[in-house]
């Protein structure tokens, strides 16, 4: 190697003995730094995967504990800690849903629980993707303007105080839907039922603004036909 003397940098100054010391600091800074992010990074191998385990702690595994208590899949203490019996939940969720049950909160089981995973884009998708395959096996060959309504009454519970606060809290509360009983859930989801899931999510509400729906035929519970009715759409009544 050749080094052309002519383009070296020149100090015009020497190193004092205040910035010698000054340097000193900065490069005591800087290793003590390194250190401490290597001893988190040990502590919390987790903490920037994309899922949580047996072994994880954090936020995400809270969230995951709630809302599997919410639903009925787990009765410990929403701690942070994953642990056998948040194992255990997340397996049950996981073969209800269709799921790989490997006890593993992965991308998939996240965006099914309704958490982020990922990028915020990815998050967003997962939700819709919820959103749309409840609208398909809920209404199934029910007209445009009543796939959206459907939808539009899972986002009007999400805001009104008698339910959960998320899409899939509301799509997982227990006896709220019956595809989730039925089998229906789990079927492939129609097309027009991702386009209606992503105009609800912009703000479309064919419902006029109704929390329960109904179909007059098959239903069998007295409470929800005393409801005020807002619209009827296809085979559904939407009402408050």
């Amino acid at each position: 190697m050749v080094i052309n003397m002519k383009n070296t940098v020149k100090f015009s100054a020497p190193i004092t003995p205040a910035k010698s010391a000054l340097l000193r600091l900065l490069m005591i800074a800087v290793t003590s730094t390194l250190i401490l992010y290597a001893i988190v990074a040990s502590a919390f191998p987790d903490s920037a995967a994309t899922l949580s385990k047996v072994g994880s702690r954090g936020g995400e595994v809270s969230g995951i504990q709630q809302r599997l208590k919410n639903w009925g899949y787990y009765n410990g203490n929403v701690d942070g800690i994953f642990g056998d019996q948040t194992r255990d939940a997340v397996i049950a969720f996981q073969k209800k849903n269709g799921l790989v049950a490997d006890g593993i909160a992965g991308p998939a089981t996240l965006r099914a629980i309704g958490l982020p995973s990922g990028t915020a884009t990815s998050a967003n998708q997962g939700i819709i993707d919820l959103l749309a395959r409840l609208i398909s096996a809920e209404a199934r060959g029910e007209p445009y303007s009543g796939q959206v309504a459907v939808g539009a009454v899972v986002l009007n519970r999400v805001k009104h105080p008698s339910f959960p606060d998320s899409i899939a809290g509301v799509i997982y509360q227990k006896g709220a839907f019956s595809c989730l009983d039925d089998g229906q859930f789990d079927q492939p989801v129609a097309e027009s039922s991702y386009r209606a899931a992503r105009e609800c999510m912009n703000g479309a509400d064919t419902s006029g603004g109704a929390i329960y729906y109904y179909n007059p035929v098959t239903a069998t519970n007295q409470w929800i036909r005393g409801r005020k009715i807002i619209t009827t759409i296809g085979r559904h009544v939407f009402c408050e």
